[in-house]
């Protein structure tokens, strides 16, 4: 009986909650599994922690408040693990602040069974990064993924976007009509190849506001758009991989239309139907060690679907990447070139290239030695074409460009590490690092004066662990050094630090002293010594 009582309360709650739109956040329920879920260890749990801190400063140029302190904590209150109630304080001595549970507006459930999920409530899925992707809808959505057979289905269907008349007290705030939507993604998948397909619509109801927006530029609009993805491998090691996306984007409903009318179920079609395509394709093959990719993307200028709150357009990518593994595989270097331009319409003013190398080189001779390289240069060229040139010009070949633009940046790491240990008594470590990295503006064929930077940076580490003491040593050097146009700036310093641990390690403490001092243009501007020291005493089982 008892339980029983309690089952009814807690469906009772359940049931409250969906009402009142309460903000529970979205669980995962397996659905077969439901008694471990559900019984009776699960019933109540409760779990929190508490802290109080305190900090003195004082100094010869003290802006802050000498002494500060606050008491935090936080509780949890947990019913079968499903429904969570959070609870957390802050106090101090510049004030206090309460958390505690609210009646926003998510709700969410997952619930699992088997081969099947279901998503219900405030949720997002994403079917394909060119239809619907990582939109956030209201309605429901599942997923079913048999293992006796080779077919993989998503469906979703809700409300992607709520109804918000505009507001002449607030007339900042967003104005915009209902939209509802559904998708649909079907894969088969075989040893050898996988075909897919997307299917997503969405659609504005134009009578769902009693004011129509049309001097703020918001319409009613309707969209379909459509991908399909393959991966075949052709032959042993080479794989083939494409997706193409097609977008039918109507930017107002209302015009009428002699074309052919699809239903809103799908797509209305008029004079403001504009259409957009995309496709990426990859290629990539094993030849023994050698693994080689080439791979290609292009997306239209203003590209976009009501599945998604921002699509990347206007581009078109070319990428190689290649990767090998050396001497028993104890070296490994791997690069990859990639070249992006917009403009593929060729309507804009200016037009951008951009170009990224990447090379990085590992070897291990032996186990206890780590060499890195690793280099990458990034560069960016912009064409400026101002229509002055083309109205002020006589002759069409004139003053074809006005501007050449070119940024250019490379950056160079080296690391080095070495890791001995000594009958078991003692450790030591030894690390070395090294890094370059330079970037310059260039106009035309003139790198502009004061437009170059230049960043170098060294650093060594050793570490020494005395393992039955729990003793550390560590001792630390570094050296920075940059260039921006005339000016010269260098910062180094040393660093040492003690730690160790007893009293059966539950006390642990450590101390550090360190000192740097910086130059500008070779005058010492300043110098900074400082000593940290820190202890720490854990007693019982969750107290420090």
């Amino acid at each position: 009986m008892y339980e029983k009582r309690v089952l009814k309360s807690i469906g009772f709650i359940w049931l409250m909650c969906m009402l009142m739109n309460f903000s529970v956040l979205g669980q995962q329920i397996r659905l077969d599994n439901l008694k471990e879920q559900f019984s009776k260890d699960n019933l109540f749990k409760i779990n929190g922690g508490m802290s109080a801190n305190s900090v003195f400063y004082t100094g010869s140029n003290a802006t802050r408040q000498p002494l500060t302190w606050m008491l935090s904590g936080n509780v949890n209150m947990s019913i079968y693990g499903q429904i969570n109630i959070p609870l957390s304080y802050s106090i101090n001595n510049l004030g206090d602040s309460y958390n505690y549970p609210t009646l926003p507006n998510r709700f969410s459930i997952h619930p699992t069974y088997k081969w099947i999920t279901a998503h219900l409530g405030d949720v997002f899925m994403s079917l394909s990064p060119y239809t619907l992707s990582g939109h956030q809808f209201t309605g429901a959505g599942v997923e079913l993924s048999p293992e006796w057979i080779p077919f993989k289905l998503q469906l979703m269907y809700g409300r992607l976007q709520r109804k918000a008349e505009y507001d002449v007290i607030n007339m900042s705030s967003t104005v915009a009509y209902e939209r509802m939507g559904y998708g649909l993604k079907l894969n088969y998948e075989q040893d050898r190849y996988l075909l897919g397909m997307t299917i997503f619509h969405a659609h504005d109801d134009h009578n769902s506001l009693l004011w129509e927006p049309d001097s703020l530029k918001i319409y009613p609009q309707s969209n379909l758009a459509i991908s399909g993805e393959a991966t075949l491998k052709l032959i042993d090691n080479l794989t083939l991989n494409i997706e193409c996306g097609l977008s039918s984007l109507t930017r107002d409903l209302r015009i009428p239309s002699d074309k052919v009318d699809m239903g809103t179920w799908l797509l209305t079609r008029n004079t403001s139907t504009v259409q957009y395509n995309a496709i990426k394709s990859s290629v990539n093959y094993q030849l023994k060690k050698n693994a080689i990719g080439f791979g290609y993307e292009r997306v239209d200028p203003d590209y976009q679907t009501l599945g998604g709150y921002y699509f990347t357009n206007d581009l078109q990518n070319f990428t190689f990447n290649y990767a090998r593994p050396f001497w028993k595989e104890k070296i490994s270097f791997s690069t990859n070139v990639g070249m992006q331009h917009d403009n593929l319409a060729k309507t804009k003013t200016e037009q951008t290239n951009r170009w990224v190398i990447a090379a990085n080189l590992n070897f291990i001779p032996f186990k206890s030695l780590n060499f890195n390289a690793s280099y990458s240069s990034f560069q960016s060229y912009t064409n400026i074409k101002s229509q002055f040139d083309y109205i002020n010009s006589t002759d069409k070949y004139e003053n074809n460009d006005t501007l050449d633009f070119t940024q250019l940046s490379q950056n160079i790491n080296f690391n080095a590490s070495y890791n001995w240990v000594q009958a078991e008594q003692c450790n030591h470590s030894v690390n070395v690092s090294l890094s370059f990295q330079t970037a310059a503006d260039k106009r035309g064929d003139i790198i502009h004066p004061g437009g170059v930077s230049e960043f170098y940076n060294m650093a060594c580490f050793y570490a020494l662990l005395f393992v039955p003491s729990s003793i550390q040593v560590t001792t630390s050097g570094n050296l920075t050094y940059n260039t921006v146009g005339e000016s010269k700036m260098m910062t180094l310093g040393p660093n040492v630090s003690v730690s160790s641990k007893f009293f059966d390690k539950k006390v642990s403490s450590g101390i550090s002293l360190s000192y740097n001092t910086s130059t500008d243009n070779g005058v010492r501007v300043g110098s900074i010594f400082s000593t940290r020291g820190n202890m720490t005493w854990r007693f019982f089982k969750s107290h420090s």
